[in-house]
Parts: C-alpha cells; structure tokens; sequence
C-alpha cells in the first residue's frame, strides 16, 4: 500500500470556522502573537494566556471538520496516511483519520509548567490554580515561539517514508515545518493545496500546485491520483 504524507496548516481548518494562526497584520484573534505564544508572554501575564486558550478551546466544540477532513479520512481506505500538521485542533482525528501527529502541540491537552512529560486531556477551561500531579501550574500544551519543537525528529522520520507528499493550507514559510519537505526522496511526488501558493513547481521535482482552499483541493487531489 503507497504511504501518501500529509503536511497540514491553518489553512485545512479554516472552512471549518477556525481563523487562521495569524491576519495580515500579524495579530492572531487581536493579539500580538508574542504575548500569547510565547515564553516571554506566559510569564508577563499567564492570566491572559490562560483566557486566550480558553476561548480557543470553546471555539473548537463548536465547529466541526469539514468535507476536506472527511475525504483525507477516506483516503485511509486506499492508501497508507500519515498527517503531519501544524495544527493545534483535533478536527483531522474527529473527521476519522487515525495517524496524526501535532506538531505545535494540542489545544485539548496541557501540561505541567515544571515537567513536560506530565501531559493531560482537558476539555474545559483551564485556570490559575488548576495544578499537575506534582503540584505544579498546568499551561496550554502548544509549542510556543522559542520553545523546542519536541515530535520535530518523529515528522522527519515520517515524511522521509513518503511515495507521496502532500502539503495542505501551509504558507511553507514557518520553520522548522517548512523544512520537512527536503527530507523527501528527490523524485516523490508531491501536491501543493494553497489558494495563494508560496512556492513555485519551479522550485521542486514533481510538484504540482493545486491553488485551491482545502475542501476543493481536495476534490481536485483526489481525481488527479484516481
């Protein structure tokens, strides 16, 4: 069975509802990304932290994956699929798809300010005073600007088994995931789904350009390899 790798951003959950990481001015939600995605910004002022992955958290049982989620889901049927994302949503797992690996973190767990491996599911708000096992303040489970990306040697290995690469609403343009796609074999192919692609067929061997959203890109994805 072919292993298509699957590298998705933003852009796959905004048909879902969900905004984008960041607007052209550079706020995420209002914010200055830094005071809520930071190191820096947790210890200013976590309470604000703390709120803003709150409302972010409710906003995800609202929405649900859309048709795009769904068809990635049913590729599973014929293909071996391993997804990469960016994403911090648990859309990709509720649309059916089985291997998912988060990249940046998950907005539905957190983890213990003091030990990283002390990580819990969390569905509700989360709040100062709320601790670990070890009595320690529980923060947002996402890899904030400046941290380490843990699961980062995990996606190389992953994306270097590919026979198919296919890269999702991503600008490309955020490191370290951007680099993933040169730990592809030179000659797998590889499908770029982007309404406003950042990288040109030029650039790479075998890349075809889909400048779709994820729902229609999908669709178009999909009748290419049938």
């Amino acid at each position: 069975m072919k292993r298509i790798v699957v590298l998705t951003g933003a852009g796959m959950s905004a048909e879902s509802g969900i905004n984008t990481f960041r607007d052209a001015d550079g706020l995420w939600e209002g914010h200055d990304v830094m005071e809520v995605a930071s190191p820096q910004g947790w210890y200013n002022n976590p309470e604000l932290v703390l709120d803003f992955y709150n409302q972010r958290r409710r906003k995800l049982h609202e929405v649900a994956p859309n048709k795009g989620h769904e068809l990635l889901a049913d590729l599973e049927k014929t293909y071996a699929i391993n997804i990469v994302t960016q994403n911090v949503d648990d859309l990709h797992e509720r649309a059916g798809s089985q291997n998912v690996l988060h990249l940046h973190g998950e907005l539905l767990k957190v983890r213990s300010t003091e030990h990283e491996h002390l990580v819990y599911q969390w569905e509700k708000d989360l709040v100062h005073g709320d601790l670990c096992e070890s009595g320690s303040q529980l923060r947002p489970h996402i890899v904030w600007f400046g941290e380490a990306v843990p699961l980062l040697e995990k996606a190389i290995e992953i994306t270097a088994t590919a026979d198919m690469l296919l890269i999702i609403g991503t600008s490309m343009q955020v490191y370290p995931a951007a680099s993933l796609i040169n730990y592809i074999d030179g000659q797998t192919p590889i499908y770029f789904i982007d309404p406003k692609p950042a990288i040109r067929a030029q650039d790479f061997n075998n890349l075809t350009i889909i400048p779709e959203k994820a729902v229609k890109g999908m669709e178009k994805f999909i009748e290419l390899i049938s």
